[in-house]
């Protein structure tokens, strides 16, 4: 298991509990989505990965690692945090040194640091902004140039606050492709989002959340197939769930549908 959590509770210092009797196992090499509401608890579900917030009741182990203030420097090294706003994690003059930083954090060789930025902004095809200020930059530029500074230090693990937020249509088909050779690579990817759509298509693996607990948590084809879950979290349906409910066989992204309706259409031809 990529991360193991046991009877985890998290209170504010306003009273707020956002967090109620967390116990869960997240996969290693898989994208698991953490879906919810607004005010469900993702956030700090996700800020307990990296040890940004500490377990004050229960434990979270990543790669069998206790999130404690004494592994926090080598749990952050294996895990990369993306927050839901870029702006919030990059702060450098440029892009060259903002992407510079993390190998500069962690006393990478020298020789190293040029070859590695130079080979994941091409990755990233943001070779042609690394001398740009990041303030002058559109969302989607920013986006990648944050993930670049993440890729470049190769961690286990991925954590996305709300990821594709505020994309339009190409940087979302890019980053979501981005993301998918990640995983091929056996990395670990967790992200957080309020989006069923985007869940249903894309993660393998989801963790339900509402008011701070644990609806249902598995495969995407199983939890989100469960009338259930759907009232309990408050959440709408898919939209190719909805579309598709009274077949036997149910899409989970638009090819498959386009499969399934010429399928259908041969047979009534015949």
């Amino acid at each position: 298991m990529a991360i193991k959590i046991c009877n985890l509770n998290f209170t504010y210092s306003n009273g707020y509990q956002a967090l109620i009797d967390i116990n869960l196992n997240i996969k290693k090499g898989k994208k698991t989505a953490i879906l919810g509401l607004n005010g469900s608890g993702k956030t700090t579900l996700l800020y307990h990965l990296n040890g940004m917030h500490l377990p004050q009741t229960g434990s979270v182990e990543v790669f069998n690692l206790p999130v404690k203030q004494e592994n926090l420097a080598h749990i952050r090294r294996k895990v990369g945090f993306l927050f839901d706003y870029p702006d919030h994690q990059i702060f450098s003059t440029t892009v060259y040194n903002d992407i510079k930083f993390g190998l500069d954090n962690y006393r990478f060789p020298e020789d190293e640091k040029e070859p590695r930025i130079r080979n994941i902004a091409k990755a990233l095809q943001i070779e042609s902004l690394l001398s740009f200020p990041p303030y002058q930059l559109s969302l989607g530029q920013k986006k990648k140039v944050a993930i670049a500074g993440l890729l470049v230090l190769e961690p286990s693990m991925i954590v996305c606050d709300e990821p594709f937020s505020g994309l339009d249509g190409p940087s979302l088909v890019y980053f979501k492709s981005l993301l998918d050779d990640w995983v091929k690579a056996d990395k670990t990817i967790v992200f957080s989002t309020h989006d069923v759509d985007l869940t249903y298509e894309w993660a393998e693996e989801v963790v339900v959340l509402h008011a701070g607990k644990i609806i249902e948590a598995g495969p995407v084809e199983e939890v989100l197939t469960k009338e259930e879950v759907y009232v309990r979290a408050g959440l709408t349906k898919p939209l190719l769930y909805e579309l598709f409910s009274h077949f036997n066989c149910k899409p989970r992204n638009i090819t498959q549908a386009k499969e399934l309706l010429a399928k259908f259409s041969l047979e009534y031809k015949g």
